[in-house]
């Protein structure tokens, strides 16, 4: 039994940091949800928080790092390869040269906290040719207080956040509900509504042929 917790520990934390290091690579996985979902599995006893938080630290930072010396050694070429560009479009990466000339610690810390900009960013940063000591030392403070920083609210709001989901699901079942109540209501109206005018015409056609002259 400690051999088979011990194999899925093992493989769930090279699991987060897997998806973490592709998230960190411009793979369109929120590194957010992996984070927190590692909380999660914390919290309800699956893997270790203490080992879990910084797996995500290792896995956030090794991709930063990875985007960087690419693009500090092979930036123009990989500019040519049609999935990069979809990442880091021509505009973009005008804007993202200017902001490292003029704020390169401010960049690289915003950059690490708005999602869709940092494989960006951290490409052009190498391209860039930003010291790396200045990369690395933005990117892990800005890392040491984000990624902590979800995982506890992920790992101590958890029942928290189980009530309100629960809540709004219970909220979204009583809404559908009134909603099928309220269709019923119209249908029951409108078959009602059309009857009466039914009957309304056929009293008012008895009527015309009572008063219709006959020959």
């Amino acid at each position: 039994m400690e051999s088979l917790q011990g194999f899925v520990d093992h493989f769930t934390y090279v699991g987060i940091f897997a998806v973490l290091l592709l998230g960190s690579l411009g793979v369109p996985i929120p590194e957010e949800m992996a984070i927190i979902a590692a909380a999660v599995l914390s919290h309800e006893g699956i893997i270790r928080w203490w080992l879990a938080l910084p797996v995500c630290l290792l896995g956030v930072l090794s991709g930063d790092m990875v985007l960087y010396w690419v693009g500090r050694h092979w930036g123009e070429d990989v500019l040519n390869w049609r999935v990069v560009r979809l990442v880091l479009t021509l505009k973009r990466e005008l804007w993202l040269q200017a902001a490292y000339r003029r704020h390169a610690l401010k960049t690289i810390v915003t950059a690490r906290h708005v999602m869709g900009l940092r494989a960006a960013a951290f490409l052009t940063a190498g391209m860039a040719r930003v010291p790396f000591w200045k990369f690395v030392a933005a990117d892990a403070g800005a890392a040491a207080l984000g990624v902590p920083l979800l995982f506890g609210l992920a790992y101590f709001f958890m029942d928290q956040i189980t009530a309100i989901v629960t809540d709004v699901h219970r909220v979204e079942r009583w809404i559908a509900l009134a909603g099928l109540l309220v269709l019923a209501a119209l249908l029951v109206v409108s078959v009602l509504r059309g009857r009466r005018h039914l009957g309304t015409e056929r009293l008012e056609g008895d009527q015309g042929e009572r008063h219709a002259p006959h020959h």
